[in-house]
């Protein structure tokens, strides 16, 4: 049983993140952000030294402020991350935790004109905030990404448009395989916007705004359908098109083509290269994953074996849920990775 709160032996330190590109962005969402910044015992003790960093990006719906929470019985994320760098069974990384939340839940870490620029919030003012003010070997072969769900989608296309930025990636039940971790919520969004909302949008988000978060049955597959859309398939003045007919639930085949686009498993063999370029990849997802990603990261192993990338992959039993206990494999993982020799 762990006790109220674990003392770390690392450092976590909080700071905020001014933000030129997410400045006026389409959903009003603050341009400050928070950072979370983690060094291990002893980093900074000799100035000369630098260190790795491993960036951790979070779910849909996730702030960085909710890796503090604890469930039942467990430790917290930070709790995990100090005592893997602690206990020294992995070489000494610097950890910084993202904050790219939207008010419709999430971004995927992409730039689209319905969220905004979160692709580059990332790359270029986080990546360049954490060097400037910490000891981090600044080259793309030591600095990692890893994430779960939205965060584990993230981490595997984020490599893939920007390896100028990061030199390896760790993927726990990455949003992968679109037409099974995405399109069955879909007749659920059309049924509820038929039976609940006369088939409006705006009226579910004047309904959901009214009430506590997710006190429907409906409100996931409402919120998430509509989130995706707006990271996938908006327009460039911001409208977001979504990919069935909300009267109906019909397939618009052109816009779900957008989102396939953009299904890690469809983008691998265009950006062979980067892949190929990593120093690590590792992919891990639970055998019961309730949104099938279990098989999205199958079938992205399966991509990354046929061009001749190598990679971990390991299937665990559990579902998508309370999975935690696993980052630490894949910190420990992309530490020993980007390490340079010697």
């Amino acid at each position: 049983m762990r006790p109220w709160h674990v003392e770390p032996k690392g450092r976590f330190e909080r700071s905020t993140v001014t933000s030129r590109v997410l400045k006026g962005n389409p959903l009003g969402d603050p341009h400050e952000r928070p950072l979370w910044v983690y060094l291990p015992p002893g980093v900074g003790d000799d100035p000369a030294r630098r260190y790795p960093s491993i960036y951790l990006i979070q779910g849909f719906t996730g702030q960085v402020d909710m890796w503090w929470n604890r469930s039942a019985l467990r430790p917290k994320v930070p709790e995990l991350i100090d005592e893997l760098f602690n206990g020294g069974a992995a070489p000494p990384a610097v950890v910084v935790l993202v904050d790219c939340w939207t008010s419709l839940g999430g971004s995927q870490f992409l730039n689209s004109p319905g969220t905004g620029r979160y692709l580059d919030y990332l790359c270029d003012e986080v990546v360049a905030f954490v060097d400037e003010r910490y000891p981090t070997l600044p080259g793309r072969d030591h600095r990692g990404i890893t994430g779960k769900s939205s965060g584990g989608y993230g981490a595997m296309v984020v490599p893939m448009l920007r390896p100028d930025v990061f030199g390896a990636l760790a993927s726990h039940a990455g949003d992968a395989l679109f037409e099974h971790c995405y399109l069955p919520e879909f007749a659920k969004a059309a049924r509820a916007l038929r039976d609940e909302y006369g088939g409006s949008y705006e009226r579910f988000f004047a309904d959901f705004r009214s009430r506590p978060a997710f006190s429907k049955d409906s409100d996931g597959a409402l919120l998430d359908a509509w989130a995706m859309a707006a990271c996938y398939s908006a327009e460039p003045d911001g409208t977001v098109t979504l990919p069935f007919d909300p009267a109906t639930g019909r397939l618009r085949d052109e816009v779900w083509q957008r989102w396939l686009a953009q299904d890690p498993v469809r983008m691998a063999a265009g950006h062979a290269d980067a892949l190929r370029s990593l120093r690590g990849v590792y992919l891990d997802a639970g055998r019961r994953d309730d949104y099938w990603l279990d098989l999205g990261a199958a079938a992205f192993s399966a991509e990354l074996d046929a061009l001749g990338v190598e990679h971990v992959f390991e299937l665990f039993d559990a579902t998508h849920s309370g999975i935690e206990y696993r980052y630490p494999r894949a910190l420990a993982f992309l530490a020993e990775r980007l390490t340079p020799a010697g």
